[in-house]
């Protein structure tokens, strides 16, 4: 019987809205990465922790690989092309039947990593088997590949392959977390990241991406019962405070509503949830901003 303990470091690619958070989510079997249909929804690099008896993976959801427009979309790609700098390995994800620009120009930037990438097809439910086969075969003849795996994140299909294939390409190693972490990103980041999420899903396409979320404070009522948070949402301007707070406050409303369940389910606590929203001008473009918000 082998007892040896594997670990490593793996670096999740692919074009915005593939499917990264998801999958991440999915193979941990709890939230740590903020799920939205609209694109470039990851703004850092995500660290999670996967542990088993016999290995142990941390994840690094890099933000979907794209052109960046502003300040925060450079911080996003160079975080982006940093984590493929010290992993042991590369998942790149691809969607089944999907192949654009993007994935071309992914491509071009992997030619020269020189860890083992797996190719990870994902929404494999979505086409037939068929078409699916020959997608996987087409992309196969442009690079070399470790090894190619079909999996449905939304659906759970397949995880377990992948996972299994991951662990076999890694060394003999140590447990880098305790078994029982799942994310090395502090409370603040994840509440916030629960709030950022709630308002991508109620808020149209101009308003996403200026929006930043600040944790002021978190503080433990005196029975211990009980966990009260103030957190900012930032917005470029005057005109997005109105849409983000709504008409008679509806949809701040509701944000807290839908933020305040996802923290309580991952905390395991009671909470109240203070929000506030503020305006500062183009903070996208501002080192500073960037900085403040845990961009840089």
């Amino acid at each position: 019987m082998d007892t040896t303990f594997k670990s490593g470091f793996v670096a999740v690619v692919g074009r915005p809205n593939v499917g990264k958070s998801t999958l991440l989510n999915a193979l941990l079997g709890q939230k740590v990465a903020i799920v939205s249909n609209k694109p470039q929804t990851t703004r850092n690099t995500i660290q999670c922790v996967l542990t088993r008896k016999d290995a142990q993976i941390v994840f690094l959801d890099t933000p979907g690989l794209h052109k960046p427009l502003h300040k925060l979309g450079e911080f996003m790609m160079k975080s982006a092309f940093r984590a493929l700098e010290d992993v042991d390995l590369v998942l790149w994800l691809v969607e089944a039947g999907q192949w654009t620009i993007t994935e071309e120009h992914i491509l071009g930037e992997l030619s020269d990593v020189k860890h083992p990438v797996v190719l990870v097809v994902n929404k494999s439910d979505l086409i037939s088997s068929v078409d699916k086969d020959d997608f996987i075969q087409q992309v196969m003849e442009k690079r070399d590949f470790a090894a190619v795996v079909s999996v449905s994140a939304l659906e759970g299909t397949n995880l377990t392959e992948l996972v299994d294939t991951i662990v076999e390409r890694f060394e003999e190693g140590p447990m880098y977390y305790p078994e029982d972490w799942l994310t090395d990103h502090p409370e603040r980041f994840v509440i916030a990241e629960f709030i950022r999420e709630e308002l991508l899903a109620r808020t149209e396409e101009e308003i996403p991406h200026s929006i930043a979320v600040d944790v002021d404070e978190i503080k433990e009522d005196s029975r211990g019962d009980l966990l009260r948070i103030r957190a900012t949402i930032y917005v470029e301007r005057e005109s997005q405070k109105g849409i983000v707070i709504g008409k008679r406050g509806h949809l701040l409303k509701q944000v807290g509503i839908g933020a305040r369940k996802q923290i309580e389910g991952l905390l395991g606590i009671k909470v109240y949830l203070d929000l506030w929203v503020k305006v500062k001008k183009d903070w996208r473009n501002k080192p500073g901003a960037l900085k403040e918000f845990g961009y840089e």
